[in-house]
C-alpha cells in the first residue's frame, strides 16, 4: 500500500515540476535505492539518463521563473506532466511487478499535482503580490518532496 502512495506522490511531483520526478527516479536507480537491474527500465540508472534528466530538471526550474513560460495547464505542458508522472510511477513500482498500476497511479498524481499546484501557487502569488516567491516555494517542495519519496521507496 505504501508503494501505491509513493507512486501517487511522485506523480504529484511531476505535476509540480515535470522533469523533477524522472530526475529523482533516475538518481534513485543510480544510487541503488530503486533496484531496476534486470528490468526494462534498468537504463534509468545509467549516467546518461541521470545526466539528461538532471539537466532537464534544472532547466525547468530556471525556465519556470521566466514570465513568458506557458501555464502548466496548456495541453502540451499538461500532457508532459501526465507522461512523466506515469513514467516515474511505473519506474517506482517496476521491481514489485506492478508497473502498469504505477503508471496509472502516477498519471493520476500528475493531474492532481498540476491542477492543485497551479491553484496553490496562484493563491500564494496573490498573497505575496508577485509570483517569484511562490515559484521558489513550489520548487523547494518539488525537489525536497521528490528526494523524500525516492528515499522512502527503497
Amino acid at each position: 500500500m505504501t508503494l501505491y502512495l509513493l507512486a501517487l506522490l511522485i506523480g504529484v511531483i511531476a505535476g509540480l515540476r515535470a522533469m523533477t520526478a524522472p530526475a529523482a527516479v533516475a538518481w534513485a536507480a543510480r544510487l541503488g535505492w530503486l533496484p531496476l537491474v534486470g528490468f526494462p527500465l534498468a537504463w534509468l540508472g545509467g549516467w546518461i539518463a541521470v545526466g539528461v534528466f538532471s539537466v532537464l530538471a534544472l532547466l525547468e526550474l530556471v525556465a519556470d521563473q521566466h514570465p513568458k513560460t506557458p501555464s502548466r495547464k496548456v495541453p502540451h505542458q499538461f500532457g508532459t506532466r501526465i507522461l512523466t508522472g506515469a513514467f516515474s510511477g511505473a519506474a517506482l513500482m517496476m521491481p514489485s511487478g506492478h508497473w502498469v498500476r504505477g503508471a496509472i497511479i502516477g498519471a493520476v498524481g500528475a493531474v492532481i499535482g498540476t491542477l492543485g499546484g497551479a491553484e496553490v501557487r496562484g493563491r500564494l502569488a496573490a498573497k505575496f503580490g508577485k509570483d517569484a516567491p511562490a515559484a521558489l516555494i513550489e520548487d523547494a517542495i518539488a525537489v525536497g518532496g521528490a528526494l523524500l519519496i525516492v528515499a522512502l521507496a527503497r
